[in-house]
């Protein structure tokens, strides 16, 4: 049975602990945050920022140098440093100096460019080409559990004990991913021949790689517009909460639950209709659906309704991720999978930060209705840039050459 496979049982257990970690980080740091600053968009818009500049800044090197060390080892050793370095920053912000909570988030997040084009690597190793995308969609399915649990946690352990101890517990849950990915079995036999080319060499083969993929050039474009269009909005939900419903903060975390729940759930039917569905179709209806209801939520005045669209948008989110990594993983050999997750990567990521960077500039000066209505215009450009690669109708596109 699928489930059986030793490689996804300990990549899952490793990503719960990371991601309930990410999630206890994120939600301390921003509470933290607006509580130190009164609600200041700019500074809440900061905590996106720092999370986001360093994908920006190193998803392509992590992505480079997951092609040239091995796999495990770069994970075990990106989670252990991500918890060492959370841990040690604690000491100067216990005595005052609040404003390093920033750095907290920018180092784990530089390091987990390292691991993440690594995790990708693993499942490509790991997986047969029929396996993909039920592997993609069991991973998003467990993260989406943590998508509904963590800001959950994340409120009860800031509210309860304070950012001291968030941090601490962030950087135990950092240190026990690292522990169980000790577990991963060995890699098979790794195709990429023992490469000494310099960096800038290996940086141009992985460009020219992406250039001769039409599926990975399209696949560019889409990735990019949702760049813009996650990023416009991602500092932004905490006011829809405030300012168009009229509750307090700390509602934030039910409307991220119930995103959270839709994508459990929407990752269970993508894994019961995986081998039905391609994965170019999952992404072009999940940028759709998004598309629609990012205006329908900026429009809604009442909490119950702004929950279902919610549900409804978190239902269709898993489609665009998990598509987006199949295509990648379908499409690239082996040798490439560090250089094309980590180039595509950074088209996505340096979009969303300069729209995150933005946001809060934006905010003060636009309505969120009018933000969340140029992020939809953006997930109606990456559905546009996905409509060629729905050619091939329900099959699996392995090239577009």
């Amino acid at each position: 049975m699928f489930f059986k496979n030793r490689f996804i049982q300990t990549i899952i257990l490793s990503s719960i602990f990371l991601q309930l970690g990410v999630w206890i980080r994120n939600f301390s740091v921003l509470l933290f945050v607006m509580e130190q600053t009164r609600n200041n968009s700019s500074a809440v818009a900061m905590v996106s920022v720092v999370e986001l500049l360093p994908i920006f800044l190193f998803s392509l090197i992590g992505g480079i140098y997951s092609d040239k060390w091995v796999p495990k080892k770069t994970m075990i050793w990106s989670d252990f440093f991500s918890g060492l370095s959370v841990v040690i920053i604690l000491l100067p912000i216990s005595f005052g100096a609040w404003r390093l909570v920033y750095l907290i988030i920018f180092i784990s997040a530089t390091l987990a460019q390292f691991s993440n084009s690594s995790r990708m690597k693993l499942f490509k190793l790991h997986l047969k080409e029929d396996q993909i995308q039920i592997g993609m969609a069991a991973y998003q399915t467990f993260m989406a559990v943590l998508a509904i649990i963590g800001p959950i946690i994340g409120t009860f352990v800031y509210k309860k004990f304070g950012i001291n101890t968030a941090i601490v517990a962030t950087g135990m849950a950092f240190l026990f991913s690292a522990a169980v990915l000790s577990l991963i079995p060995s890699e098979k036999k790794i195709s990429s021949k023992k490469v000494e080319r310099n960096f800038w060499v290996q940086l141009k083969e992985g460009i020219y790689f992406i250039r001769g993929e039409k599926v990975l050039t399209f696949l560019g474009g889409a990735f990019t517009a949702f760049g813009f269009a996650a990023g416009v909005i991602q500092p932004l939900g905490v006011f829809i909460v405030t300012e168009r419903l009229g509750l307090p903060k700390e509602s934030f975390q039910w409307l991220l639950s119930v995103n959270g729940a839709a994508m459990l759930i929407g990752g269970f039917l993508v894994i019961i209709l995986s081998k039905r569905i391609s994965p170019q179709r999952l992404l072009f209806i999940g940028l759709m659906v998004n598309a629609i209801n990012v205006i329908a939520i900026a429009l809604s005045t009442n909490w119950h309704l702004t929950l279902a669209i919610q549900f409804i948008n978190g239902l269709f989110t898993p489609c665009i991720h998990i598509g987006i990594n199949t295509l990648i993983l379908n499409v690239t050999k082996e040798e490439f999978v560090g250089r094309v997750n980590g180039v595509l990567n950074l088209m996505s990521i340096a979009a969303m930060v300069l729209a995150t960077s933005l946001a809060g500039f934006l905010k003060v000066r636009f309505s969120l209705v009018t933000m969340y209505s140029i992020s939809s215009l953006f997930f109606v450009l990456g559905v546009l840039m996905t409509v060629p690669l729905l050619q091939g109708k329900n099959k699996v596109i392995v090239s577009l050459k």
